[in-house]
């Protein structure tokens, strides 16, 4: 008996001296389907958990709203958030701390937002009115605020149109294709996408920061979010990182550069005194 309690306190101990005995709850932004978002993410988190030792198990929320408020918790360690989730989740909630932005495909750690149609549409924003305009959600940043923000720049108003929330990125491009909606607001990159089925971007917004890990400070140590970060942007897209990043999904495989609060100004000023409406109008 002695001995097996002396092999289970050195057991325990060499799990806690390897570090495996952590494990980091992982939220990723829900703006495609929990399959295709997993799937992308797994080959960084299997990256992450065999150079710092932990275990990362997912935590998927359906909207945006729930992730956050999971976060506030202290529900959520780590999650993968664009520019106006991170914006408001830091405006009252302190320990949001981004660790890296994921550059974009040009090498930029920037994004635009994009309003999309279909030809057949006969869509015009300056002429905007009493139109279908499909949104993702409202905290979206190519939602409401970008939609309304380039509407607004083409002399037309989204109030004066008929919105409706459809939560992912995708289903705003599929709704367009399909003819539900005549319009929409997405990531620009995932309007590329389905520029083989006929979708055509109209409008772009200025250049955003780029998507980025967040780390929660109030359950994270400043030396793991270090080692977080130093993980990530020491890998070389380019040159002895390629072949493995290339496994990577699409939105995170480019490399990553460390990011900072200072990065969200132009969201904040975009945001402004903006009240984004929590529901559709119709």
């Amino acid at each position: 008996m002695r001995w097996k309690c002396v092999a289970v306190l050195l057991f325990v101990w060499f799990t806690v001296s390897i570090g495996y005995a952590e494990t980091i709850r992982f939220a990723p932004l829900p703006m495609q389907d929990r399959e295709t978002i997993i799937k992308q993410c797994k080959p960084m988190i299997v990256y992450l958990e065999k150079n710092l030792h932990v275990q990362i198990i997912y935590d998927y929320s359906d909207n945006y709203s729930d992730l956050l408020d999971k976060f506030r918790r202290s529900q959520v360690d780590l999650a993968y958030l664009g520019p106006l989730p991170y914006v408001e989740l830091r405006a009252t909630y302190a320990h949001a701390e981004p660790l890296v932005h994921f550059k974009e495909k040009s090498g930029n750690a920037s994004y635009t937002c994009a309003m999309a149609t279909f030809p057949d549409a006969g869509f015009e924003m300056q002429f905007a009115v009493n139109r279908k305009i499909a949104l993702t959600q409202p905290l979206s940043t190519c939602g409401y605020l970008s939609v309304s923000g380039l509407m607004r720049n083409h002399g037309s108003d989204l109030e004066a149109n008929r919105y409706r929330y459809l939560g992912r990125h995708d289903a705003v491009a599929l709704s367009i294709i399909q003819g539900e909606f005549e319009a929409g607001g997405l990531k620009s990159a995932i309007a590329r996408e389905y520029a083989h089925m006929g979708l055509r971007i109209i409008a772009e917004t200025d250049p955003l920061p780029a998507f980025a890990l967040v780390g929660n400070a109030k359950t994270l140590t400043p030396e793991r979010m270090f080692q977080i970060q130093s993980c990530l942007t020491i890998l070389e897209p380019d040159g002895k990182d390629k072949s493995q990043l290339e496994s990577w999904g699409k939105n995170i495989r480019y490399g990553a550069v460390t990011a900072s609060d200072d990065d969200y100004r132009p969201v904040r000023e975009l945001l402004g005194y903006t009240k984004i409406p929590e529901k559709s109008n119709f």
